[in-house]
């Protein structure tokens, strides 16, 4: 079969670059998501069972079962969880993305971000901030009270804002961000009050409460991930634009779920090419090591797969005070990833390289050529259910994903 795989691969970063993110709403899961339904649970990476679930992720699971009011105790919960009255599927297989143990449930609240370039939408749940939260397992009563709050308060008052203003351009306030010290995936200070400051009059004017109101302000303006879950949606419909390539080595999903990492690639569908999931090179926070962490879990690497976050990181020095390292060590690692990507962004670009565009497209010839496989930075959940995030730091990818599915495209193109 003769194919031209730059010509391909052109085709699949051309589409990712001209995709167009707007934040147009939040929503509830059961009223957006296609196919989903009431005892469908979604979770980060590729698929999983409950037998192989990580800590985190079986804890997400847990508190999503309260959340649900299918359960008052865990044993209950688990029980239910392991009876097969769950559905369990990745939020890549219904165009979504969920950061740590990404579980989403049908009654949760959900961003929804539109490609105004395709119309194709994707969808990420409200970030609940850092430490003992959801999507790092944890499902204390305190953490299943945010998350009501999250439900009945902020996403209404958020989705009110949103279509007050017309929506909310991401790939503008990305690359915008990207010049005041963010990273676009670790690092999103900058971009979270970008992000505040453009939805807070709009929150005011539309207010059924001010009270409230000055809550939601407040919430969104203290998290300095407030931004992280639609800019997934983000990245989603940036990659997504470019999958389904004829003839591309292009990777358009990278995800883990704390077991397994997992990628998909342009040209070979929605074939999933997994290893087993690497534990993360961290910094910890007090009191906690190596031997608490959970392997290396989330979707949120959707970030670095469109070009920014462990990708962009020499335009964020100041993130290696919390993922460890030194800035040349933020530098060297965009550096790297010039090296096993097809292209440089033509919107998020680095000052610290003479305003370079940010390494593009992830090219799986390129990462077993050259053995050198994405850099990720990232948080760090604890390994046992119910506990919270006890770090973050960097990983790579394992190479057999890339080299399986090298093998897998040679087979298919007959080369």
């Amino acid at each position: 079969m003769t194919i031209n795989i730059d010509q391909a691969n052109q085709k699949a970063i051309d589409a990712f670059m001209e995709a167009r993110p707007v934040l147009v709403g939040v929503a509830k899961v059961m009223d957006v998501i296609p196919g989903m339904h009431e005892n469908l649970f979604l979770h980060a990476g590729p698929p999983v069972t409950w037998e192989r679930m990580s800590g985190p992720v079986r804890g997400a699971m847990i508190g999503a079962i309260f959340l649900e009011g299918k359960a008052k105790s865990v044993e209950e919960a688990e029980a239910i969880l392991k009876s097969g009255q769950i559905e369990f599927a990745p939020c890549h297989h219904y165009d979504s993305t969920g950061p740590m143990a990404g579980v989403m449930s049908p009654s949760m609240m959900v961003y929804i971000v539109e490609n105004t370039t395709t119309g194709y939408k994707a969808f990420s749940g409200l970030n609940e901030g850092r430490g003992k939260v959801l999507r790092m397992g944890a499902y204390s009563e305190e953490v299943i009270n945010r998350m009501k709050w999250l439900n009945e308060v902020l996403g209404p008052a958020v989705d009110r804002a949103l279509k007050e203003m017309g929506g909310l351009d991401i790939r503008t306030l990305l690359a915008k961000a990207l010049h005041m010290g963010d990273d676009g995936h670790n690092r999103l200070d900058a971009a979270s009050l970008l992000y505040t400051n453009f939805l807070a009059p709009y929150i005011i004017k539309t207010a059924t409460d001010l009270t409230q109101a000055s809550e939601v302000v407040k919430f969104l303006g203290e998290n300095a991930l407030s931004i992280l879950n639609p800019v997934m949606a983000g990245c989603k419909t940036m990659t997504q634009a470019g999958h389904n390539i004829e003839g591309s080595t292009i990777v358009t999903v990278m995800a883990r779920n704390g077991t397994d990492w997992g990628i998909r690639v342009s040209g070979l569908g929605d074939r999933w090419f997994t290893a087993p999931s690497p534990k993360v090179k961290s910094l910890y926070f007090p009191g906690f090591g190596e031997d608490d962490a959970c392997p290396d879990i989330g979707d949120s690497v959707i970030t670095e797969t469109a070009g920014i976050g462990g990708f962009a990181m020499a335009t964020a020095p100041a993130l290696v005070t919390f993922i460890g390292g030194t800035p040349r060590d933020a530098i060297n690692t965009t550096l790297d990833m010039y090296e096993i990507t097809f292209g440089e962004h033509k919107h998020f670009n680095i000052p610290f390289l003479d305003f370079r565009g940010t390494p593009t497209g992830v090219d799986i010839r390129k990462v077993v050529e050259t053995n050198m496989s994405p850099r990720v930075n990232t948080g760090v959940a604890h390994k046992d259910p119910g506990v919270g995030q006890v770090g973050a730091g960097v990983v790579s990818a394992p190479m057999k994903c890339f080299e399986d599915a090298l093998v897998a495209f040679a087979e298919k193109f007959e080369i």
